[in-house]
Parts: C-alpha cells; structure tokens; sequence
C-alpha cells in the first residue's frame, strides 16, 4: 500500500501533522549576564555600565552588585576603560580638554584621568598639526580666515590655546 491510498491517512512524517511548536523562549538573562554582554562588546565605566543596566529594567541594587562582581573578576576595569577611550578619541582628533570632560562625564575619578593623561605617549601638539592637516592639505591653512576656521576647529575639539597656536601658527588672542 501506498501512503496516499484512497482511504487511509497519511500516518507521520507529513507537512502539516503538527501545528509548528510553540517559539522557545530564552530564560530572562540576570543582571549579570546583561552586564556581561555589554562589557564583551566594548569596556564601559562604572556608571554607564549601570546606567545601561538600568535602562533595561534592571534595579539599581542589582545592577550595582552585577558591575561590582564584574569589577571584582576583573571584567571591568575603570582604568581600562580611560586608556581605551584616551587612545581612541586622540586617535579622531579629540583634544584633552575633551576627553577630560568626557570621561569626567562617565563617572571616572580626577586622580585616575591625571594618572593616564601623564602616561598618554603622544604628543597633543602633533594631534592637532595632524588635524588641521587632514582638513587643510599639507600646507595648513594659508590665509588669515583659514587660520581662524582651523583654531575655532582645534577649540571646538578641546585643544587648548598652545596647541592651537602650535599647530596653526595663530594666535586665537588676537582675533
């Protein structure tokens, strides 16, 4: 006999013997699998890891207890987190005055963003030469308004007045 014979039925293995089983959903992550999964992606600081926490429903008092258990197993690390951001924003063209300000934002201790700005390798003068470069041709800026467009660029990206002056040969004092 076939399976499709007149008057039987088709007996497992068809198309439509099962209605599709119902969606498997994931357990709920914890707190401490969400903050997980941020810190592989990128490092985070103290307080944005939370703030993140937080904004995902989780409470305060466990978010804080999740970053610290991954601050204690060394998954978070502050410091860390200040060279990776230093390195990177200097790397965009950001000036110190910037960055300063924004890892002061996150949470970051004074001390701890002095230590690496001691430490940091590169020279910010040669950062803001290599900005206006990049934006000026090799040359720089050749005529008084380039030099001002430069210099406002240079402030705007938290270069402070020597190295604007350095990198621009104007001084922004005279304007």
């Amino acid at each position: 006999m076939s399976e499709f014979d007149d008057n039987e039925q088709v007996v497992g293995g068809g198309l439509f013997d099962d209605p599709a089983p119902a969606k498997r959903r994931r357990p709920e992550a914890t707190p401490k699998q969400r903050a997980l999964g941020l810190l592989v992606r990128r490092e985070h600081s103290r307080k944005e890891l939370t703030r993140k926490l937080v904004a995902k429903g989780v409470s305060r008092e466990d978010a804080g207890q999740a970053v610290e258990y991954m601050r204690e197993h060394g998954w978070q690390d502050d410091a860390r987190y200040v060279d990776m951001l230093l390195h990177s924003r200097a790397g965009q063209g950001y000036g110190p005055l910037h960055i300063r300000a924004e890892l002061k934002l996150q949470g970051i201790d004074a001390e701890l963003i002095a230590q690496h700005f001691e430490a940091f390798p590169d020279d910010w003068r040669q950062i803001a030469r290599d900005l206006v470069r990049r934006r000026f041709g090799e040359q720089g800026p050749q005529d008084p308004a380039s030099h001002r467009k430069a210099a406002e660029l240079l402030a705007r990206r938290g270069f402070d007045r020597d190295c604007i002056r350095a990198a621009t040969e104007f001084d922004p004092d005279e304007v």
